[in-house]
């Protein structure tokens, strides 16, 4: 008799964003609350949306946010939908992504429809486990998919976003199971995560029409100048 598996939840796309419900994972997601509640605190007037995985408390700043975790190839919360997102273009003055990207989906797709939906001036924070910190191993095996930065602002690029606009922070433990701190130090570069912060470009105005060129005429001016008869010598 063949053996059976347990579970084909394991084998479903988007299953490995469950590693951030273990122990481990809040470790990470602890860190990163802050993080995103100042991103939220630079438009306070404007909606924003948040993709999350499961584990990770949504931030609670007022009414305006739109709140959805990864679920396979979709989104489920206060709607179930997948891409394209269904928000307006430019609604949201910002967008958090909270290791919503960190498995083997994808990821220029969901870049190019934040880019979509964030308003000119919009902020996208973006927060990826680091393939470089030690704390790799406690998610070793699970699926989860870390890749280096570089690798992320192309993909930035290619959405749209300004390469001069994106601002790197690494966050979170280095080894042991706690929550960590945040930093721009060498040594940070060693934590478990990495947040990238991108603001969308602000449409350039309509310039002005151009002046039209003034045409001097060329040749003399003897046709302006009143020529007096010569006096002849006697």
């Amino acid at each position: 008799m063949p053996a059976t598996h347990p579970s084909r939840q394991s084998e479903m796309p988007g299953s490995a964003l469950g590693w951030f419900s273990s122990e481990a994972g809040q470790g990470v997601l602890a860190v990163e609350e802050a993080a995103m509640l100042r991103v939220l605190a630079g438009c306070p007037a404007a909606a924003w949306g948040w993709f999350g995985v499961d584990g990770a408390p949504a931030p609670e700043v007022g009414g305006r946010g739109l709140l959805l975790r990864r679920s396979g190839m979709g989104f489920h919360g206060a709607i179930r939908c997948r891409l394209p997102l269904p928000v307006a273009s430019e609604a949201l003055g910002a967008v958090l992504l909270q290791h919503a990207l960190d498995d083997d989906v994808p990821i220029d797709p969901l870049l190019d429809e934040c880019a979509r939906v964030l308003a000119p001036g919009g902020t996208l924070w973006l927060s990826v486990l680091n393939p470089w910190s030690p704390y790799r191993v406690r998610w070793a095996r699970t699926g989860l998919r870390a890749r280096d930065p570089g690798v992320w602002q192309s993909a930035l690029r290619r959405a749209g976003f300004a390469a001069d606009t994106v601002s790197l922070q690494w966050l979170g433990p280095h080894w042991r199971v706690a929550h960590g701190e945040v930093g721009v130090g060498a040594a940070d570069r060693l934590r478990a995560g990495v947040a990238i912060t991108v603001n969308k470009r602000v449409h350039a105005l309509i310039p002005p029409k151009p002046l039209r060129g003034l045409r001097w005429q060329a040749g003399t001016r003897s046709h302006l100048v009143r020529r007096e008869p010569a006096i002849m010598d006697p």
